[in-house]
């Protein structure tokens, strides 16, 4: 049965290469299709608020097929990223959000690219489901958005028909992930095959750059982050950080984690690690010496903590990011 494909031109800033890539991909598997003599699956339209062009970038237009008031139902409705300050950004597209909610409820799919998840977000479809964005999004997205089960290591989402993408290209993994269940895994490939993605990605963790979240008023908890951040090779107790900024334990934790989304001890553990990936990337020490540099002192505590934060091994990830390790190395 064809597809109607609604993809979102929303005012103010938004990546172009998304909204490109999404139309590409599905006009991509309707001429396979019917290289094979099959029937073209996909009807694909550039969805805006109203028909006026949209500049993106200074340099490139976007001309809308329809209106969101001309399209009276539609099978996938896809919310591109967008730039800017995300508050300001939201209530600029907010005349979308009551017409992805009556299609949703009318049967339609829906799924976010990267920080369109700010979007998707807006319209309360995420609420109790899980989502992911990009990675340096986290906090804010967090705090604007409590109610959302934010898991944003993971590359794809897929929750009662609302689904979502983390960073950047990532979005080519939801894209080919929607091919395979629309058409067929052998269309899926074809596509990845095509655009030379790698297919089944599962995890983002591996990009995530830790810059600590500072972008909060209190001033007892930017204390303590920038403490950690200068002492991370010692060994530091919650407690300690507590006495030294004069606050009960159950308090110091309290207020870090609406600071930062992370618990103290986590935020140790981020940077630590952090500090390991750096090393791994840019030295030829040992992994026993990275450990002992960033503080560690068990082996196992170290690896076990690496792969949880970064969905590899120690050794994987240098020979990932390590511009000296040999090519091809596995």
């Amino acid at each position: 049965m064809k597809k109607h494909i609604s993809i979102l031109v929303p005012d103010g800033a938004a990546v172009l290469g998304c909204i490109e890539g999404s139309l590409k991909t599905f006009r991509i598997a309707n001429a396979f299709l019917e290289s094979k003599g099959r029937q073209p699956m996909f009807t694909i339209q550039l969805v805006a608020l109203t028909k006026a062009p949209r500049s993106y970038d200074g340099f490139f237009t976007v001309q809308p097929d329809a209106t969101i008031a001309s399209v009276k139902r539609t099978d996938l409705i896809i919310i591109p990223p967008v730039n800017g300050k995300m508050d300001e950004v939201v209530a600029l597209n907010e005349k979308f959000f009551p017409w992805i909610r009556e299609q949703h409820a009318s049967g339609a799919e829906v799924a976010s690219l990267c920080v369109g998840a700010f979007l998707l977000a807006a319209t309360g479809l995420l609420d109790q489901k899980k989502c992911s964005t990009h990675w340096s999004a986290e906090h804010l997205f967090r705090n604007m958005f409590p109610a959302v089960d934010l898991v944003s290591e993971k590359i794809i989402t897929d929750e009662d028909g609302v689904y979502s993408s983390g960073g950047a290209n990532s979005f080519w993994n939801l894209l080919l992930y929607l091919v395979e269940k629309y058409v067929d895994r052998e269309m899926a490939v074809h596509i990845a095959k095509y655009y030379e993605i790698e297919i089944d990605r599962e995890s983002q963790a591996s990009f995530f750059m830790f810059k600590g979240q500072k972008g909060h008023e209190d001033a007892q908890i930017k204390r303590v982050q920038e403490f950690i951040e200068s002492n991370f090779q010692e060994k530091i107790t919650v407690a300690e950080l507590a006495e030294m900024v004069a606050l009960s334990r159950r308090n110091l934790e309290r207020r870090f984690k609406k600071a930062t989304s992370n618990t103290v001890v986590e935020y140790i553990q981020r940077v630590k690690i952090e500090s390991a990936k750096l090393n791994l990337e840019s030295s030829q020490d040992n992994v026993n010496e990275v450990m002992y540099k960033t503080g560690y002192t068990d082996t196992k505590a170290f690896r076990t903590t690496f792969k949880k934060i970064t969905g590899l091994s120690p050794v994987q990830y240098r020979q990932k990011y390590n511009r000296e390790s040999p090519m091809g190395a596995m």
